[in-house]
């Protein structure tokens, strides 16, 4: 028994090691992968750098410049690159200090809300019985409840701030990592790797941490990047009710919100706020399909 136990440790090392030790696939084979890469990197870059590359505060008010126009149009200033808005603010300083809130808010939640469903999930599936009865039942309730509803009532009751924000979208995600990290523990726990580690003593938690959770961790990479998507989203759509980012703090969501009752004399204040929501969306949509592709072996095609 003890030669077929060292024989299991050996042939599963590699599989708890899959996703450090994967070399990258060449641009040609996931071009999405380096394309949404790009992208993010940029929108990070972006949100670091602000206080550098802003043309000015996003707070500032110049009340003579108000509902200025784009420096291409006819009226416009090399001042204000993507003009102003009704207060007179610089709307590419805004999108560019907004950017740092939705990213905040989208990671934050991700890290908040990960730990917290994987470690759910984990429990659930090693143990059945009413552990899982009872930690899966709390995952089926919070899913019967739209998303979005949640946010808001919790939101209406704690008040609009970016604390309150990332604890309800955190507190809104925790369930797809809980049902992906049950899923991948039923399947994992039968294997002969567990088996072998089991039969050599081995505690419960070391066995959780260092043989189940590397095995699972690929789902959990590809869903996290999508997760800050969503999570972004979501801001942006509690932001424009008026329940997200308290003005006058620049978040592209209550941009959208300034913006919207000026559609037809001043479109620029709502629509590029729109843009950098759509392309920073798609390209960490783009990155998480890309990793999906990468980490996935019925899809890795090197």
């Amino acid at each position: 028994m003890a030669a077929s136990t060292a024989h299991f440790q050996v042939t599963t090392q590699p599989l708890a090691r899959s996703v450090t030790r994967r070399r990258l696939p060449p641009l040609r084979k996931v071009p999405s992968l380096y394309i949404g890469a790009a992208i993010v990197l940029v929108v990070l870059a972006t949100a670091i750098l602000a206080p550098i590359i802003s043309p000015a505060h996003p707070n500032d008010q110049v009340l003579i410049d108000r509902l200025t126009p784009p420096a291409w149009t006819e009226e416009g200033t090399s001042d204000h690159l993507l003009g102003t808005d009704d207060f007179g603010r610089d709307v590419l300083s805004r999108i560019i200090y907004g950017s740092r809130i939705s990213l905040a808010v989208g990671i934050l939640g991700v890290l908040i809300a990960g730990p917290i469903g994987v470690l759910i999930g984990l429990l659930a599936g090693y143990y059945g019985g009413r552990t899982e009865s009872l930690l899966m039942r709390l995952a089926d309730s919070q899913q019967s409840l739209p998303g979005i509803l949640i946010a808001i009532l919790i939101v209406a009751t704690l008040g609009a701030n970016v604390r309150n924000l990332i604890f309800v979208l955190a507190l809104s995600s925790w369930v797809i990592y809980a049902r992906i990290a049950f899923s991948s523990v039923r399947s994992l726990r039968n294997r002969e790797f567990v088996l072998a580690a089991l039969s050599s003593g081995i505690r419960t938690s070391r066995l959780l941490w260092r043989h189940i959770l590397p095995n699972m961790l690929s789902p959990i990479i590809v869903i996290s990047a999508l997760q800050v998507g969503r999570l972004i989203l979501l801001e942006a759509g509690l932001s424009f009710l008026g329940l997200g980012v308290p003005p006058p703090d620049p978040s592209w969501g209550n941009m959208l919100a300034d913006g919207r009752n000026k559609l037809l004399i001043a479109s620029w204040i709502a629509t590029y706020p729109g843009l950098a929501i759509s392309i920073t969306v798609l390209g960490i949509n783009l990155l998480g399909d890309g990793l999906r592709q990468t980490l996935d072996p019925r899809l890795r095609t090197v």
